[in-house]
């Protein structure tokens, strides 16, 4: 009998495997998906749980995986008085643009729909347990699965696949007056604010929580060629205090010319095999960044590789940042937001920002073999460019950012090596950072809203506590290179470092996964019948791990892990 396989989760990562399922063209399984929420394919991102009507997509149809119909094709079967909602005009949309989160929601939940139509129609077996929560996963003597759910459910499955998605933990929120632990649902943050709202982090979350307080507390509108803000009369002293770690705001969004499209890597996996094998083991951050990022740009930007021929990753990323933190941060945006207008109006790719976008995606899978030293480089230097240089804003969010600061509503405050929040004694919330000068600044805040996006979870956050409690999963592990860069690294007591007969390693967040996203149990073997797919339990072996992107290439590895039978591709769906 085909296998039985159960998806724990339906939005993006649960719809591109089971995309995969459905592509086998023997043994196609029995598959049963469990998804809390009322609807599949949305998710947390790309539903009302994440968005409101004026957040937006930060890929373009072009850029995702291929699913049932392409996003430009299925925006023509919309009704225009459904499109006029989210400003769309199908006979003007092109592939290119960006759209509502809300609607890019609907698309994936109606892709899910053809997708089972399809399989059901082909014989599949299958299931969906919509409004059911999977509170427990039990492995079985005989090595099976049993999936255990809020409505008392217990029912045994050959593999799991854990789809689970984002995970936002609440400390202070609803038991500290106006401090939010995340901008998540946005509808809790439409309301009045008569004083003015601290916002940690200037990334796209950032921006999400921007867009609808200010929407909340006032309208924007066009003046000729302008786009400005204005408060509304119910919050005369409204303003946003943004404060981030560099004091910078993220890149804008610029043309592509060969977008990322179903998760193809720049790099070949033979020359990252081989790396490996000659280097005992351990996988080098150095070849990554010379054979992903420096080498293309020879071919493709002369000049840039000239000016970068001879830099080492960290004078890079240093010349790269000064740069950036040279200009004022919003002279910088609006600066970048008229190249980026012109990029895409002349379809002219600006290759370096296209290049590490390219080589964050390419060493994001193999980065579980990186030795530790290269993990705390990569965590030190490169990740703070790459999380500044490819959340690529789109245009309209740029356009809401330049308004809020043109009507003095909005600032940005660099905070040193960061900011910290705490609530004292009196349940005020106290939010303390280091100026350019070093001297330690505070302010009360009225209303605290975290923003620094997804946090790394720890294996004891692990959801399934009986995998934990049996031993089925572990904690990710980075064995260092050296005992004295290990010794060195030692003094800083917020890693957590352990030293045993074969070595250093270094605890780093979330679950111990192998190259096909298998759980590895506290023996050290993988079990090829849990995979995970869930984002905030895998931050420590996928420093960069969020997209569309991503999740098509995971599950392309888990599908071929479980068929043992290469690549599998995608049958018409009729």
């Amino acid at each position: 009998m085909n296998e039985k396989i159960g998806i724990i989760g339906g939005g993006p990562a649960a719809l591109l495997i089971f995309k995969r399922l459905m592509a086998a063209k023997e043994n196609r399984p029995r598959v049963s998906i469990f998804e809390a929420g009322a609807h599949l394919g949305s998710g947390m991102p790309y539903s009302e749980n994440g968005s409101r009507i004026e957040h937006v997509t930060n890929v373009s149809s072009d850029e995702l995986p291929k699913l049932s119909s392409p996003l430009v094709e299925w925006i023509k079967t919309i009704p225009q008085v459904e499109l006029a909602k989210y400003g769309i005009d199908a006979d003007e949309f092109h592939e290119k643009e960006v759209v509502s989160r809300l609607l890019f929601g609907q698309y994936l939940r109606d892709q899910f729909e053809t997708l089972l139509a399809a399989g059901k129609k082909n014989g599949s077996e299958i299931k969906v347990n919509c409004g059911t929560k999977v509170v427990d996963l039990v492995k079985n003597p005989d090595g099976s699965v049993t999936v255990v759910t809020d409505r008392g459910l217990r029912e045994q499955f050959d593999r799991v696949i854990i789809c689970t998605g984002h995970h936002w933990v609440h400390v202070h929120e609803g038991k500290v007056p106006g401090y939010f632990d995340s901008p998540y649902p946005p509808s809790k943050l439409a309301l009045h604010f008569d004083h003015e709202v601290t916002i940690r982090g200037s990334s796209l979350t950032a921006i999400d929580a921007i867009k609808t307080v200010a929407l909340s507390n006032g309208s924007f509108h066009w003046e000729g060629e302008k786009f400005v803000y204005k408060v509304s009369e119910h919050s005369p002293n409204f303003k946003i205090a943004l404060h981030s770690k560099h004091g910078l705001l993220p890149c804008v969004r610029v043309h592509f010319d060969e977008p990322h499209i179903g998760g193809s890597s720049i790099i070949e996996p033979s020359d990252i095999e081989n790396n490996i094998r000659s280097n005992d083991g351990f996988l080098e951050l150095d070849f990554l960044f010379n054979k992903g990022f420096k080498e293309p740009l020879r071919d493709s930007d002369m000049d840039f590789f000239n000016l970068i021929a001879d830099m080492d990753l960290e004078s890079f990323v240093e010349a790269m940042m000064s740069k950036r933190e040279a200009m004022e941060p919003f002279a910088l945006f609006r600066k970048e937001y008229e190249e980026a207008g012109k990029s895409i109006e002349g379809e002219r790719p600006i290759y370096w920002k296209e290049m590490l976008a390219a080589l964050s995606f390419a060493m994001n899978f193999p980065a579980k073999h990186f030795s530790a030293e290269d993990m705390l480089r990569l965590q030190k230097h490169l990740m703070p460019l790459i999380s500044v240089v490819i959340a690529f804003v789109p245009q309209g969010s740029c356009e809401t950012l330049l308004a809020l600061h043109d009507a003095g509503r909005l600032t940005l405050t660099a905070d040193g090596d960061g900011g910290s929040v705490e609530v004292d004694e009196q349940g005020q919330i106290v939010y303390s950072w280091a100026d350019e000068s070093g001297t330690v600044q505070s302010q009360i805040c009225k209303t605290f809203i975290d923003c620094v996006g997804q946090r790394h979870l720890l294996v004891d956050d692990f959801p399934f506590k009986s995998l934990i409690e049996q031993g089925a999963v572990s904690g990710a592990r980075l064995k260092f290179k050296s005992a004295e860069a290990a010794k060195e690294a030692m003094k800083d007591k917020d890693l957590k470092i352990d030293s045993e007969p074969n070595g250093y390693f270094m605890r780093v967040p979330g679950v111990n996964i192998t190259d096909n996203f298998e759980i590895v149990n506290a023996q050290g073997v993988p079990d090829p019948r849990i995979f995970l797919m869930a984002v905030p339990h895998m931050g420590g072996f996928n420093p960069d791990y969020s997209g569309l992107d991503f999740c098509e290439r995971a599950s392309e590895l888990i599908a071929n892990r479980i068929f043992k039978n290469g690549e599998v591709t995608l049958p018409p769906v009729n």
